[in-house]
C-alpha cells in the first residue's frame, strides 16, 4: 500500500483482520477500538487508503445509507465470492466450484468477467431462511 502506516492504521488493521467475517461501519469501528486510540475521522481516513489498496471492500446494506466495510485479504476470503445475508449480517465464502461456475457462465453468456475479490452476492442465509 502507498503511503505510510501509522499507529492508527496499524490499529485499525488488526480489528478488521480479527473479524474477517463481519461488516462494520466506520461508527461500529470506533466504538469498539478506544478513542483515545483513534479518532472517527482517523477511521475514516483509513478505511479510504484501505480501499484504495484493495485490502477492504465497502458495501451499503439494503435499506441502509449506511456504509460497511469488510477485510478481503483474510486467506478464507481470498479469490471468494462473498454470500452475505441481509438479516443477520453473516458472511458466507461460496465454494471455489460454485464461483468457478457464475464465473464461467457470466463470460460464456454476457463476455462479463467477474472479479471474484470484489463480488457480493446478497440473500438470506439458512438460519434466517427457517426463523
Amino acid at each position: 500500500m502507498t503511503g505510510y502506516k501509522t499507529e492508527q492504521r496499524g490499529l485499525l488493521m488488526e480489528f478488521l483482520q480479527h473479524n474477517p467475517d463481519r461488516q462494520f461501519s466506520a461508527r461500529e469501528i470506533a466504538a469498539r477500538i478506544p478513542s483515545t486510540e483513534i479518532s472517527l475521522s482517523a477511521i475514516y481516513r483509513n478505511l479510504s487508503a484501505l480501499e484504495s489498496a484493495g485490502l477492504i471492500n465497502r458495501f451499503v446494506k439494503e435499506g441502509s445509507r449506511e456504509v460497511y466495510y469488510q477485510y478481503t485479504q483474510a486467506e478464507r476470503c481470498r479469490n471468494r465470492i462473498h454470500l452475505i445475508c441481509t438479516k443477520c449480517g453473516k458472511t458466507l465464502h461460496a465454494e471455489p466450484a460454485m464461483a468457478d461456475r457464475l464465473q464461467s457462465e457470466a463470460l460464456t453468456s454476457a463476455g462479463f468477467r467477474v472479479d471474484r475479490s470484489k463480488t457480493v452476492l446478497y440473500g438470506l442465509c439458512r438460519d434466517c431462511q427457517y426463523k
